[in-house]
């Protein structure tokens, strides 16, 4: 019997106030398994794929590990941006000849 028999279907669950919509699909490649989707209510058009659909998957289980991905996306989203300079072309060493040349150590007369 296929992976999608066996895994519950469609569901939706409310966290903190928002509601996640989650179904199972089967990606386009032949062969390929099928994994969870959700799309939390305040996204109408982003939906994200976490996770891999298994035959053991509860309602429950599946419910955590979104509530621990979302959770996750929030907090990367939250960070700081890390602003780098701007590029610049190294600047070029000087050439040899506008070396100043070394001093020897001066030796006393014999």
């Amino acid at each position: 019997m296929p992976i999608k028999d066996k895994v519950i279907q469609d569901f939706e669950f409310v966290d903190g106030g928002l509601k996640f919509y989650c179904s199972v699909e089967a990606p386009g490649q032949t062969g390929m398994p099928p994994w969870w989707w959700f799309r939390p209510d305040t996204e109408t058009t982003t939906r994200y794929a976490p996770f891999e659909a298994s035959p053991t998957d509860t309602k429950r289980s599946v419910q955590t590990r979104i509530i621990a991905y979302y959770a996750e996306l929030l907090a990367i989203a939250a960070r700081p941006v890390h602003q780098r300079p701007a590029w610049q072309k190294p600047e070029r060493s000087a050439p040899p000849s506008e070396i100043a040349p070394t001093l020897s150590p001066v030796t006393p007369p014999v």
